[in-house]
């Protein structure tokens, strides 16, 4: 069984926050705040100095001569930051959700992330393989390699572990400048959200993600993170799993002032009469999240933030 935050973060590739496509259930159990994973190795490649350490034990290494130009990109956030960074040409396999930016569309489709399918990726033909760490991606990181191709497995789910993923990926693709660069655009972009809220109220959120089981975001969630700089107080900011599972009596007690859902989400908790026991339906503060955008912690989080921001704040930040 997948574990639950690979769940939600294929939801959120996929750009679903709430029910109709993606099997939330499978998220109630509570997870630890993901760590950053990475692993860098290929047969017969050049000498190769170590300098990281993957959740695996395995090392990160920098390349001393060729750099990979047939790249398979097996997460949504990964394949956005190549586009970013100018590497796109050089990517050559992507899942079914990688969807931004248009030229990513015209990648081929090689199928899911979790447990890939090994054929099709190598049919591409590819050098380097990025892949979502996870222990159902073992045995695919394994056969990979032992394929001789180039491995790099990340678990992203903080603003830090974007950070460091878009480091050591512009290291492998010889874009460490660029890579730099988007990094910056993004912090900035933050900041100057961050700086916009400061000093405003700070209206208490409860993040709607999937209904049976009740699914929030929680304080290890990047959106967690979002929606601080945004200007919002998480209700659930005290749990640090990701995406934890919550009980609708427990909403009501914590009493949150707005409420963030996907557009079926929302229409969905509009319409439930067991919802309307939340002080926030009944007042109408049922607010509508971008879905296709605020997705996963890659180059969008600063437009993301930004429109947050004008949800909750929509008289100060434009």
């Amino acid at each position: 069984m997948a574990s639950s935050a690979f769940v939600l973060w294929r939801a959120l590739a996929h750009g679903h926050l709430l029910p109709g496509t993606v099997p939330f259930v499978r998220c109630a159990r509570a997870v630890p705040v993901l760590a950053l994973c990475v692993v860098a190795c290929r047969a017969a490649s050049p000498r190769r100095d170590a300098v990281s350490a993957d959740d695996f034990g395995e090392p990160v290494a920098r390349g001393s001569a060729a750099t990979p130009s047939r790249i398979v990109s097996l997460m949504p956030a990964t394949t956005e930051l190549l586009f970013a960074i100018g590497a796109g040409p050089r990517v050559v396999g992507r899942t079914p959700w990688d969807l931004w930016s248009d030229s990513a569309r015209r990648v081929a489709d090689v199928g899911v992330g979790l447990r890939p399918n090994i054929e099709a990726v190598l049919a591409r033909r590819p050098d380097l393989v990025l892949l979502y760490a996870t222990g159902e991606n073992r045995a695919a990181a394994q056969a990979l390699r032992a394929a001789g191709v180039a491995v790099i497995a990340l678990r992203i789910d903080r603003v830090e572990d974007f950070r460091r993923a878009a480091r050591l990926i512009g290291m492998a693709t010889g874009d460490s400048a660029r890579a730099a660069a988007v990094v910056d655009s993004v912090d900035r972009t933050l900041a100057r959200v961050r700086s916009r809220t400061a000093g405003l109220p700070r209206p208490t959120v409860f993040w709607h993600v999937w209904d049976a089981p009740i699914i929030t975001i929680a304080r290890g969630s990047f959106l967690d993170e979002l929606l601080t700089i945004a200007g919002g107080r998480n209700i659930y900011e005290d749990l640090s799993q990701p995406s934890p599972q919550v009980s609708l009596e427990d909403i009501v007690r914590r009493d949150p002032d707005v409420i963030l859902a996907g557009p079926d989400g929302a229409a969905r908790i509009r319409a439930s009469a067991t919802w309307r026991s939340v002080r926030a339906v009944r007042e109408g503060h049922v607010l509508v999240v971008d879905t296709s955008l605020i997705g996963h912690p890659s180059v969008r989080m600063g437009e993301a933030a930004t429109v947050l921001a004008h949800l909750l704040h929509p008289a100060v930040v434009q």
